[in-house]
C-alpha cells in the first residue's frame, strides 16, 4: 500500500483503457494490476485504485456506484467496533486478504462506500496474483 491515507477507487468499464489514459494524460504511474479488473496507480505521494464495472445492467437499471473511498488506518478492528456502535451498515466485515491488508467495508448515510484498510504484511503483488508494473 502507498503511504497516503485515503485512496479513491474509481470504476471504469475498460480498466486497461483507463490505466493507459490516466498514465498518458494525467502522468499517473501504474503500481500493480490484477488481471483486467483491478489496478493501482500512483501520483507523487498519492494513489488511486481502478476497478472494473459492468458495461451495462441487464434490466437497464442505473449502473452501480462508480467510486468509493479507501482509508488507511492503524486498527481496523477498533474502528469497525466504533462504526458498528454508531449504527453504520457494514457490508463486508473485517477480513485478512492475501495482499497484506485487513479490511472492512461500510456505507455512509449518503450511500457512499468506504473501505477501511490496515496493513498487516508487506506482500509483493506477484505473491497474491498481481503483477508489479515497476
Amino acid at each position: 500500500m502507498p503511504d497516503c491515507s485515503i485512496i479513491p477507487v474509481l470504476g471504469y468499464t475498460d480498466v486497461q483503457a483507463a490505466i493507459e489514459w490516466l498514465c498518458q494524460t494525467f502522468w499517473f504511474k501504474e503500481r500493480w494490476r490484477i488481471g483486467n479488473h483491478r489496478a493501482q496507480l500512483e501520483f507523487d505521494n498519492g494513489a488511486i485504485a481502478i476497478s472494473a464495472l459492468p458495461e451495462e445492467t441487464e434490466d437497464h437499471k442505473p449502473k452501480p456506484q462508480t467510486q468509493s473511498l479507501m482509508v488507511r488506518i492503524t486498527d481496523v478492528d477498533k474502528h469497525h467496533e466504533h462504526v458498528v456502535k454508531k449504527g453504520a451498515r457494514v457490508v463486508l466485515p473485517p477480513a485478512d486478504f492475501p495482499y497484506g491488508e485487513r479490511q472492512y467495508t461500510t456505507v455512509d448515510i449518503g450511500g457512499h462506500i468506504w473501505t477501511f484498510s490496515q496493513t498487516i504484511a508487506d506482500v509483493a503483488p506477484e505473491d497474491w496474483g498481481g503483477v508489479s508494473a515497476k
